[in-house]
């Protein structure tokens, strides 16, 4: 058998090049066909950013535009709202760092759902229960990645204890779309695209508000 990629205290995360993301969706699909889930549910999202406008130059204007994309799942907070907001403590934290759902405990209050920033957990219809990524806690056992970092074509994804990743790649992880990081702590780095926005000085919008 091969072996496992789950550690016991390794506090895992993922890391997001943003300069790498060409927005193919393929980390959603893949999410989403893995989990069989249903519609309306997605663990992974692919957030589209865009903003910009006119700037003179000369007797002319020019246009100064970006768009960029972030994808996004459960970033397992160190400070995870989820577990705080839970009545039941279906929202718990496994030995390796991640939040699961315990669904014999979880009565879809939806309680998790309306506090969490990143809109992570997900209410599933079919079984009355809330839903959300676990870093594919089932593929880890058995030595596998994750669905979401094994699909994306551009190598943009890779996860890791959120200690070693940080010191890789650094500790950025504050931008826009993405809200305030000091709410929950997000076991998350970003590298990001070069027109990126900080979160504090967000001026674009969401192009697909529909799909996230």
């Amino acid at each position: 058998m091969a072996e496992s990629l789950t550690q016991t205290g390794a506090n895992y995360g993922f890391y997001f090049d943003q300069s790498l993301c060409t927005g193919c969706k393929a980390c959603q699909i893949a999410c989403k066909d893995k989990h069989d889930l249903s519609v309306g549910v997605s663990w992974r999202r692919v957030v589209e950013y865009e903003g910009g406008s006119w700037r003179r130059a000369g007797h002319t204007f020019m246009p100064s535009v970006f768009t960029y994309y972030t994808s996004v799942s459960c970033n397992h907070c160190q400070d995870a709202v989820c577990m705080q907001v839970c009545p039941t403590t279906a929202m718990s934290r496994r030995d390796d760092g991640t939040v699961w759902v315990d669904e014999t405990k979880c009565v879809g209050c939806r309680y998790c759902e309306w506090a969490c920033p990143y809109g992570a957990p997900q209410f599933n219809a079919e079984t009355g229960h809330m839903s959300k990524c676990d870093l594919c806690y089932d593929y880890r056992l058995n030595g596998q990645d994750p669905a979401c970092i094994a699909a994306c074509p551009s190598r943009a994804l890779e996860f890791g204890p959120i200690d070693e990743l940080r010191e890789k790649y650094g500790d950025k992880v504050g931008i826009a779309p993405l809200p305030d990081p000091s709410i929950t702590n997000p076991r998350m780095v970003i590298r990001p695209h070069r027109d990126a926005q900080d979160w504090d000085q967000a001026s674009g919008t969401i192009a697909n508000p529909k799909e996230i």
